[in-house]
Formats: C-alpha cells, structure tokens, sequence
C-alpha cells in the first residue's frame, strides 16, 4: 500500500506530533535544538554537560566516565554513544531509532548502526567535503553566488603570499582562511609582513588557503533546507563577531540578533535569493537537509558576498527554529527531519519562502555567546542555573525562575539563560561560560553592543565565582567550539 502524502503544513505538523519511532539529538549540549522536543514526539536529547542540573523532562546526561582528552564534538558525540546508559536507555526504548548531531564522523556513523539507528543527516564524507572552505567558493561559483574578490593557493612565504595577491589583484590588505575550523581560530587579517609572521605556522604547509581581498562589512547568517520540493529559507539574521566582552577571539562568532528590519529590504530579498540558488546547487551535489550561509555585506555599497557555508545545524539554529514563522507553521529543522524520514510530501515552496520573507512573521530576539575573556585559568566553585533572569532598574541583573522554554521571556528586561559552565569545571580563556537570549537588540544600529547587553553580559560573569588553579595543574585548552 503506498505511503500517504503529506500536502500541507497542518499534516506535516500532525506527522510529528504523532511520531512514533524515536529521535535522539546528541551533542555537548541541546542549545542548537532547544524547544525541538515540544514538535516532535518520542524526539530526545543525550548531552554531555547537564546545563539543566537533571530538570529538564526529555535531557538525558549519562554519569562521568574515564575518557581521552576530547578534541572535538565528534569525540564528544563517540563517547556519548558506547556508554552503557546511553545504549541501555536507547535499547528500553525500542522503535527504530534515528540519530541527528551538531557534528559526527565515520565512526560516528558506526556507533549508530551498532545501536539500530540511522543517521539523519547526509554522510559524514560528504558533509566534511562540502566544510572545505575552499569547495564552499567552487559551489557557490557554480550557483551563481559570489564570493569576496579571492584566489585560492597553498602560501609558502609572506613573499609568496605577496605575488599570488598582485597577480589576482587583490592589493594586500587581506583576510586569510584555512580549510576548515571555526572563524575564530582559522580566520587570519594580514596587512603586513609582521602580522604574517604572527600566524605563519597556520598558514605555511596548511594546503589550499582562501586569500580574500579585506573589505568593510557586516556579518550575517541564513539558515535554509535543501529538499526534493526545493530550498526552504529562513530569514537574515545579523551576527555578533569579535566582540571583546564577549569573546578573546578576533573575528570571533559570538551571537546573533533576528528581527524584521536586520537589513534593507533590497538586501534582506538578494539574501535569500542568493541562498535558494546555493541550496538548489547543493542538492545537484547530492547534499540535502539543513544547512547555513554566513554573507557578507559590504557598508558602502550594500555588495552582498558568500562568506562561508555551514552543512549542518549551527550555533544560529536556535534562532531560526524559534521565530515567529517557526511557530505560525513550522520549525525549519523540522523539514529537514521530514526530508530524511522518506514521508512523500509536496510542498509549495516559492508560497513557502514567500510568507517566510514577511516582516510580520519576524519577532525581534537576540542571543549572546558568553565566553570568558580573561587570560586567567581558574576551577569554577559557583555558577548561575539556567532560567529566567531579571535586570533590575539598577542595572543588577538576578535570577528570577528556573525554566528551560526562552519564549518565557515576556520583556527586554528579562532574558533566558543557559549555562554551559558548572561548579567544578575549569574556566579558561575563551571557554564558554553559557548563552544569553534576551528580547529585542543587542546592538545598536551602527553595530556596537548596547548599554544594556553590557549590564547583561557583566551581570552573568559576576555570577560565576572561582578558585585559583594550584599551580602544579596545567590545562590544555580545547581547540574546539562546542555548539
């Protein structure tokens, strides 16, 4: 008997709401899916840091076992699924389970069919391909999506570097990417010989380099979906990057702000067409399901350039999932879940993206990532619980409820914290020490953070209490983002 097809947003709906088999989502923590579990039944979180101390209905935290030193949310994830409570619990559960993450790898995908399960999202292969920063200009030169003026060329010297620059004429004010790697650590600004030398180690021997022409810009972000029925996008958010109160890490993602009038509308609409031709041209490549575009928008003359490509869930999802258009249809992960579940649906996409594109279904929200900006390393002894937070008329900002949905946030003087940092784990430069989702701005309209995200951020880090670290401890930082 053939499979009933789903042909409206209601039935799509219904579909999860009824879903029977379960659906894990496994990752450091559930900060890039929050809020998924109240669309889907049977859908589960498996995390590695309890950020709800055991409070929230649908966390699983397995106890601390003896493990390598992780080197990444793919190690995270690998551990997580060979812990006996983590495989007792998915067992008891039955069904045939299905399995989403921030990022896996192969042996990600071996753990998975250990357990019974697949995963919902495209191969680890083809994922890791399409994260080359460098296939990320290629595809986008085929769809027709531009990226900042660039050559692409291994670099083997600041004189090397010099000649590949005057030959593509791309003067020598420069932004250099590696590969792969989060903004933050991979992303080098090279004006001169000296600020060479201060990255040469990650720049020589490191392969193909992106070498782009350094221009004045805005940072932005645009979730979408590439499905059989076409590219499902969402809206064009702003980003926080490189702050200072908020992350040690120049050029550093630290946050991102949704609302109606992010950009001018001639800019918000090239966005999103710029993004439907990237998707169509990621499913010709054999990518499909969720993904995210970070685009460049130059100051003076409103130019719209690709940045990057992001093939999977990210630290902006969170945002995209929970704007008003996500609750008057659809969450957009949601459509991602349903592109893999080989449910036949049709879909008006082109009605879709159109409504989406509305001002009226945009609220305003943003969310701030916390890191610790100290050069210091220290043992945290005390840490805010994540909930609801009130700024007093004073400025002081106090705890108010324990909760764990960010829409209780009824005004701009509240906002939804969660904290990723606990009691007893170490804080160390750059560390993150939790995300702070506030209503309204964070930024004022030239792009700076506002007076009030100030008192915000100051009254969340003057939350957290430490202790010195004895000084015959020595920490390792990690190298790695964890959302």
């Amino acid at each position: 008997m053939p499979k009933k097809t789903l042909k409206n947003i209601s039935e799509i709906r219904r579909y999860f709401h009824t879903n029977k088999d379960p659906v894990y989502f496994v990752s450091a923590t559930n900060f890039n899916l929050l809020g998924l579990d109240e669309w889907v039944k049977n859908f589960k979180y498996i995390c590695y840091m309890d950020c709800f101390d055991g409070r929230h209905p649908n966390v699983l935290c397995p106890s601390e076992l003896p493990h390598d030193e992780f080197q990444s949310i793919e190690d995270i994830n690998n551990y997580l699924l060979q812990h006996k409570e983590v495989v007792d619990y998915v067992k008891s559960r039955g069904g045939n389970p299905k399995f989403v993450f921030l990022m896996f790898d192969e042996k990600t995908e071996a753990l998975v069919k250990e357990l019974g399960g697949e995963v919902w999202f495209p191969k680890a292969k083809l994922r890791t391909s399409m994260d080359n920063k460098i296939e990320t200009v290629r595809i986008g030169n085929k769809a027709g999506v531009p990226s900042v003026p660039n050559t692409l060329s291994e670099v083997r010297s600041y004189d090397h570097l010099r000649e590949i620059t005057e030959k593509a004429g791309i003067g020598h004010d420069l932004v250099l990417q590696s590969a792969f790697g989060d903004s933050g650590h991979t992303t080098f600004f090279i004006k001169s010989e000296a600020d060479f030398r201060k990255h040469e180690h990650e720049i020589v021997g490191e392969g193909e380099i992106k070498i782009m022409k350094r221009i004045d810009c805005r940072g932005s972000a645009i979730e979408a979906c590439a499905t059989s029925e076409g590219t499902i996008v969402g809206p064009l958010m702003t980003e926080l990057v490189g702050f200072n109160d908020l992350t040690p890490y120049r050029g550093g993602w630290c946050g991102n702000e949704i609302f109606s009038t992010a950009f001018p509308p001639k800019t918000r609409q090239q966005a999103r067409e710029l993004t439907f031709k990237f998707g169509e041209q990621l499913r010709k490549e054999g990518y499909r399901g969720y993904f995210e575009l970070d685009f460049l928008i130059e100051k003076k003359s409103g130019d719209i350039w690709l940045g990057e490509l992001n093939p999977r869930i990210t630290g902006a999802s969170s945002m995209t999932n929970h704007a008003a258009f996500a609750h008057a249809d659809a969450p957009l992960f949601l459509f991602h879940l349903l592109e893999f579940s080989k449910k036949p649906f049709k879909l008006d996409v082109e009605d879709l993206n159109s409504r989406w594109s509305d001002p009226e279904m945009i609220d305003s929200w943003s969310q701030m990532v916390i890191k610790h900006t100290d050069d210091s390393v220290d043992i945290i002894t005390d840490a805010p619980q994540s909930g609801i937070y009130k700024m007093l008329p004073d400025g002081r900002v106090v705890f108010d409820r324990f909760d764990y949905h960010r829409r209780a946030v009824e005004t701009e003087d509240e906002a939804f914290f969660l904290r990723i940092l606990s009691p007893g784990d170490y804080r160390y430069e750059g560390a993150d020490l939790g995300i702070l989702v506030t209503r309204g701005r964070s930024m004022t309209q030239g792009f700076q953070l506002t007076a009030k995200s100030k008192k915000w951020i100051d009254g969340i880090k003057t939350a957290f209490s430490a202790r010195p670290l004895p000084s015959a401890q020595a920490l390792q930082e990690p190298a790695f983002k964890i959302m």
